[in-house]
């Protein structure tokens, strides 16, 4: 349950962090609304997620796909370029991942 909870609070961040450009300073209603309260769902969401995992392996999977998730958003819907040099990072964070994932005890809470 604490990796579902680890991915809601992750799909929660994503979101949040897309509608805070849109948001323009906080200076439009709707977009700052849905902001606020996908940060308060990512927050409670990772909360409960770390009474089963581990805060380091947490924050490294949150902040990992989240890097990723932003960064594809950020380039189909809101027109950012992504150069060599930085698609060659998202795999290397990519990679980290798989490897906290699949091949670390630190996982083992």
């Amino acid at each position: 349950m604490s990796y579902l909870y680890l991915a809601i609070a992750i799909v929660a961040e994503v979101i949040a962090t897309s509608f805070l450009k849109q948001s323009e300073g906080f200076t439009r209603g709707l977009p700052t609304a849905i902001m606020a309260v996908g940060y308060g769902v990512a927050f409670y969401c990772l909360s409960l997620a770390l009474r089963g995992i581990p805060t380091g392996v947490a924050y490294a999977i949150w902040s990992g796909v989240g890097i990723v998730l932003i960064a594809a958003i950020a380039w189909i819907f809101q027109g950012q370029k992504l150069d060599l040099p930085a698609m060659i990072g998202i795999v290397l964070i990519m990679a980290g991942v798989i490897v906290l994932n699949l091949f670390s005890q630190s996982s083992a809470h």
